[in-house]
């Protein structure tokens, strides 16, 4: 079994939920198909990252934080390329760009044709990363922290862990 990136990012969905939706739901929240989500939680779920069907694959909260933290630049590191129009990740997106100011460099953004910034590409954890964070604000928030993990300076990836861990520790309690 080999985690993939979209792996991640359905269980990071399911923390939105109040209780499991069907897969085609959130399929289309993810604009993923309904058998790439199925496979996802199957391969999260050997992965320790989701409870299974008895606890209703609800995220398991702490080893989620554990690999966010310590294992995702590892094992999906970041790619860079040329300038390009895009949706901003990283210390360019909420929450970070509250707390670092951008310098004269060109931003980080997830190449796509409906973003409205332009920067350096930076490819997203999943190739459909940026249609579903911009459909769910707190899934963007989470990305965009993720990426500074995968990424960032040392400042910008302390910042990325403070943020994550609030967000997940909230989605947990609520």
């Amino acid at each position: 079994m080999i985690l993939k990136p979209q792996d991640v990012v359905v269980a990071l969905k399911l923390l939105g939920y109040d209780s499991r939706p069907p897969f085609a739901q959130i399929a289309r929240d993810l604009a993923l198909s309904s058998s790439e989500v199925h496979a996802a939680m199957k391969r999260a779920q050997t992965a320790h990252l989701l409870h299974g069907p008895e606890l209703s694959n609800r995220p398991i909260v702490s080893a989620l934080e554990e690999f966010l933290i310590h294992g995702i630049k590892y094992a999906f590191p970041a790619e860079h390329g040329g300038p390009s129009r895009g949706v901003p990740t990283c210390y360019a997106a909420a929450p970070l760009n509250r707390l670092i100011v951008a310098g004269d460099e060109p931003i980080p953004v997830w190449p796509y044709y409906k973003g409205e910034m332009r920067g350096v590409a930076f490819t997203p954890l999943y190739k459909m990363a940026p249609v579903a964070a911009l459909r769910d604000p707190v899934l963007y928030e989470l990305l965009a922290l993720i990426d500074a993990l995968r990424d960032g300076r040392p400042r910008e990836r302390r910042l990325a862990e403070q943020e994550l861990v609030k967000i997940l520790r909230r989605k947990s309690d609520g």
